[in-house]
């Protein structure tokens, strides 16, 4: 079978409205601070408002954020999503198209709107993010295009989708559709409060769909309901995953049947935003992945995009990862 992509991604698809706020913006709306919380149109209406004309808006998603930076590095990639046929859909698809992402999802017509996810980055560089989930929630197994999954060497799940019933069958559809072909399935928690909302279909997937497991500390400890990491290492082994694992300051740790690597964080000079770093590591890993490089450099692959991506505003490359790669010895 021919590998037409390294990596298609199945998530939310969001436009990102990213705004630098005081502290104290955090309490007046209710923020929870360094989470997501899910809200309604309403609600984002209100809050683009408080932001006013402090803001930019940047297609986004998880998922979508994740395949933006593999195909920085040079990878062939494609997404499957949805959005609403309004203003927000129509520039999201236009900025998949512009760095060169597959994503021929068909919009939808009549429903709610496409997706926002309003970003608040607080002075210390945290980002606390409120979506409303919108057209994307409206995603079922008939918009996953089986050709594009049998294609690719990497199908990519993003753990936000798994939170409607229609989505979560979409979900498992596509990992089925891709252990069929003989395809890797790759699979982020994306947020603790999907975790814990989902961890037994979580842990599921994980013993018997999932190759690639994503997540950061606090995920992987809800996964395993426990507060000391190693134990949750130790549950993660028995479970048969292979992981990368992201620790903030502290780097990753990759967790395989047969070793565990840790890899430190490369480093920055200043952290302006916090947006998208898990899903720029999982672009450089997944990258790596892809092309079959060792664990360690997928982990390196993973940390140069991370580095990047917390150094400016917004949840995508605005410089070359494969310029960064190279520049590193590692492409």
């Amino acid at each position: 079978m021919q590998d037409l992509y390294d990596v298609v991604g199945v998530g939310n698809a969001i436009v990102d409205v990213i705004a630098s706020v005081p502290e104290g913006f955090l309490d007046t709306h209710r923020i929870r601070k360094g989470g997501m919380t899910l809200i309604s149109q309403d609600e984002a209406n209100k809050l683009t408002e408080a932001f006013g004309d402090n803001c930019r808006r940047i297609p986004g998603g998880s998922g979508a954020n994740t395949i933006a930076g593999i195909a920085s590095f040079g990878g062939t990639t494609g997404y499957i999503g949805k959005v609403a046929n309004d203003p927000l859909g129509k520039f999201f698809r236009k900025g998949m198209e512009k760095v060169s992402i597959h994503f021929p999802t068909p919009s939808l017509e009549k429903g709610p709107g496409s997706a926002s996810c309003m970003i608040a980055v607080t002075p210390d560089g945290e980002r606390s993010m409120s979506t409303y989930l919108g057209a994307s929630t409206e995603f079922t197994a008939s918009d996953v295009d089986a050709d594009m999954i049998t294609g690719a060497k990497i199908l990519y799940l993003e753990g936000y989708l798994f939170d409607k019933d229609a989505a979560k069958k979409a979900f498992v559809h596509a990992s089925q559709i891709a252990k069929k072909a003989n395809r890797r399935v790759a699979l982020t928690l994306s947020d603790s409060f999907c975790v814990d909302r989902h961890r037994t279909s979580f842990r599921h997937l994980i013993r018997g769909h999932v190759d690639l497991l994503f997540a950061n500390e606090a995920e992987l400890l809800s996964l395993y309901e426990t507060s000391d990491f190693d134990s949750a290492i130790e549950s993660l082994r028995k479970d048969g995953a292979t992981a990368a694992v992201t620790r903030s300051e502290k780097g990753s740790v990759v967790i395989t049947p047969d070793e565990i690597i840790s890899m430190p964080a490369e480093p920055v000079r200043k952290v302006i935003d916090a947006t998208g770093a898990g899903d720029q590591y999982a672009a450089g890993f997944l990258y790596g992945f892809a092309r079959n490089r060792r664990m360690r450099d997928c982990a390196k692959l993973g940390h140069i995009a991370a580095a990047e991506v917390i150094s400016h505003y917004g949840p995508r490359p605005e410089t070359s990862y494969r310029q960064l790669a190279v520049k590193a010895g590692l492409l």
